[in-house]
């Protein structure tokens, strides 16, 4: 990074790891608050990391995780020594979100953004059917399904990949559209679509097949239509240690076995 790091803001999980290793980290290198601090530390795992950035989205101040959680895959590896050293020569990635408008059966209107994907769920034991609009175009006029997401390629290793979905190389201008447990079509897996769409969904026989629109975790009820677009006015930024970049993690990623 350009500018020194000097004022540190930890926050960290409910975990007794995370807990424990913020107190030590406070006492060796100090807190500050998080208007005044230069970084946020964050230690836990990737729930803890997306919390933080979404704290910190208004507020322009990077993100440096180390993981004190289980996969941490937008983590670094905890270490407590030379911390000041590894946030200074850590290399920053900026990740724009999806903004989320949803409107509700009653007519209401709530926002939302997500860094990692917005979900559409079906909310009791019947399947949703789900409209689907693309730049104002209908492009599948009914999907039979659980559900069904919209990822960044940020996200595309989280929820989207156990769906079944696509991984995005974290550079691509892409989105990731993955169908969740399809009905019918039977045979359609989902679509890549260019970053500067605008996915309209709309719920069909909202009564008796009611849906829920998920933000990574900002849940609506009873939705009647979502739409979603990726928001170029607002960022967030993780840092990582050199050679362990979420380029990297993606591309390890498609070689798991």
């Amino acid at each position: 990074m350009q500018n020194k790091i000097k004022k540190i803001a930890f926050v960290s999980s409910d975990a007794p790891k995370a807990i424990s290793a913020m107190k030590k980290l406070r006492t060796l290198y100090g807190d500050t608050k998080l208007k005044d601090a230069d970084v946020v530390v964050a230690l836990g795992g990737d729930g803890l990391m997306l919390e933080s950035l979404h704290k910190t989205m208004q507020h322009d101040i990077p993100v440096y995780g180390m993981n004190c959680g289980s996969i941490g895959f937008l983590m670094n590896d905890f270490h407590d020594n030379d911390l000041m050293e590894r946030i200074n020569a850590a290399r920053p990635k900026d990740i724009f979100p999806l903004a989320m408008t949803v409107t509700d059966n009653d007519g209401k209107s709530h926002k939302a953004l997500a860094l990692n994907e917005v979900s559409l769920f079906r909310t009791t034991y019947q399947a949703a059917k789900i409209k689907i609009i693309i730049d104002g175009k209908v492009r599948l006029k009914e999907l039979i399904c659980d559900g069904i997401l919209l990822s960044t390629p940020a996200g595309s290793t989280a929820y989207n990949l156990s769906a079944h979905g696509p991984i995005l190389p974290i550079d691509s201008p892409l989105l990731a559209l993955t169908p969740i447990s399809p009905f019918r079509p039977r045979r359609w897996r989902g679509a890549i679509l260019p970053n500067s769409s605008s996915v309209t969904f709309e719920t069909l026989e909202t009564n008796k097949r009611p849906v829920s629109a998920v933000a990574d975790n900002v849940e609506f009820k009873n939705i009647k239509q979502v739409i979603v677009c990726e928001d170029r006015s607002q960022k967030v930024t993780l840092l990582f240690d050199p050679g362990h970049g979420l380029e990297e993690r993606v591309l390890n990623e498609q070689f798991q076995f």
